[in-house]
């Protein structure tokens, strides 16, 4: 039988607060490639003493964006009660970009991020599938969209949100608009698209590809 964990001593329940506090910081604009020692050096405290509460950065990043991640998973549940199935697809698509487009460590463990993903698309998949068939049936979103289409979506929302982010952090939301009028049915005067929708595994090569070159 194993022993349940000890509660930690106040100053140790002190530490590991100061240690995800500056992860959250440090991971929102750096991203995941930030170090130990460099989250250390921003919480004020030596690396041993992060080693001690987490280790390694697998550990860290899991312990600060498993309650992100259950947020996101209930911002989508939010979109997919609403009632206008069009809105429901802005909506899903606008909060969730809002999240991630502000803090790039979580759109890595989100979208790009090999460990832990398929948990993400277990909870996320079902809701977005939801929503886009519901949009479909309504005749509001085009007949060859497909859920998977929704992490390269934001992908590229997250994509302009970085590399705008010193000179205007919202234009995001400008292209937001033209992702939605190229999805809308009624809009669009294109049939059908001339490339098929990426499969999950097709996915998952593309963020280790993305991975590595950013080594």
């Amino acid at each position: 039988m194993t022993a349940p964990d000890k509660p930690l001593r106040a100053d140790a329940a002190r530490n590991r607060e100061r240690i995800l506090a500056a992860a959250e910081e440090v991971f929102a604009t750096r991203g995941l490639d930030a170090t130990l020692d460099e989250i250390a050096a921003h919480a004020g405290l030596g690396v041993g003493t992060v080693y001690r509460r987490f280790e390694n950065r697998d550990a860290l990043v899991d312990a600060l964006f498993l309650e992100r991640l259950q947020g996101v998973a209930a911002l989508a549940a939010k979109a997919r009660e609403e009632t206008d199935s069009w809105q429901a697809l802005r909506l899903l698509l606008e909060s969730l970009a809002d999240v991630v487009t502000r803090d790039q460590g979580l759109f890595e463990v989100l979208i790009c991020r090999p460990g832990g993903r398929e948990e993400v698309r277990q909870t996320m998949l079902p809701i977005v599938t939801a929503v886009f068939e519901r949009a479909q049936a309504d005749g509001h979103l085009r007949a060859d969209a497909a859920p998977t289409d929704f992490p390269m979506l934001l992908r590229m929302l997250g994509g302009i949100a970085e590399a705008t982010r010193d000179v205007r952090p919202d234009v995001w939301r400008r292209y937001l608009e033209v992702l939605l009028d190229g999805l809308r049915a009624k809009r669009s005067g294109v049939t059908s698209f001339t490339v098929p929708p990426l499969v999950p595994a097709e996915i998952d090569r593309i963020n280790e590809v993305g991975r590595t070159s950013r080594r």
